[in-house]
């Protein structure tokens, strides 16, 4: 009885001290900025980045003098294609996961095992009308410059037109597209978030698996600002 007692106990605390070390990296690392001078445009584009407390995504102007997502994201791939959508959100995910676990009650241990070892990329795209700014839904304004590198960052991860994959999305505003890239611990749809911000020289955190280490870069001041 003592030795499976000992057995228990070494089963129960593993996980339990792996789990703490993970947030605890995860905490410090998003702690450490990237790009640790960037301060916001006095003037140029409002870009927004939400969370639905697990996620993160990055919203943008479907029409700016910089880019027209239009072409790349065509309002004919969603369900509902002839709404006045004005914005655009983009994010980058685990294929098994976007697809298959429409709510986080239908997330199985499989999936999360298979998505942080070696998982394939999916894109998630979803079309809005004015999004209105929130605790989750956050401001930034970027200079145009800015934008150029961040749009640049995330046509890396956009798939060709020709011979693209398409999946129905959750609601009838959005979709998924298969996407370059592989997910893993190292490499979560936050941490993507962040390098996309990152690569176009917005101040981010180093390591980002949480959402919450994307988020506590991006101000609840931010609200102020019109999008």
């Amino acid at each position: 009885m003592n030795r499976a007692a000992k057995w228990i106990g070494w089963a129960l605390a593993v996980p339990a001290t792996l789990a703490t070390l993970f947030l605890l990296t995860a905490w410090i690392g998003s702690a450490i900025p990237r790009n640790a001078g960037w301060t916001e445009s006095a003037a140029g584009i409002d870009i927004m980045v939400e969370t639905n407390g697990v996620h993160t995504a990055i919203v943008m102007p479907l029409v700016s003098p910089q880019k027209d997502w239009r072409t790349d994201f065509p309002a004919r791939d969603l369900s509902m294609p002839y709404r006045p959508y004005t914005h655009v959100s983009v994010s980058w995910g685990e294929r098994d996961v976007f697809l298959d676990t429409p709510t986080w009650g239908d997330m199985t241990l499989s999936t999360a095992v298979g998505a942080l070892a070696n998982g394939d990329g999916l894109l998630h795209v979803a079309h809005y009308i004015r999004p209105a700014r929130s605790p989750t839904l956050r401001v930034l304004r970027i200079a145009p410059g800015e934008y150029a590198r961040l749009v640049t960052a995330i046509e890396r991860v956009v798939p060709p037109l020709e011979g693209r994959i398409i999946h129905p999305g959750y609601f009838d505003n959005d979709v998924f597209y298969d996407a370059p890239g592989t997910y893993h611990l190292g490499n979560t749809c936050n941490q993507w978030t962040s390098d996309t911000l990152a690569a176009a020289g917005i101040r981010t955190g180093l390591w980002t698996p949480l959402a919450g280490g994307v988020m506590r870069w991006v101000p609840k001041r931010a609200l102020d600002k019109s999008p």
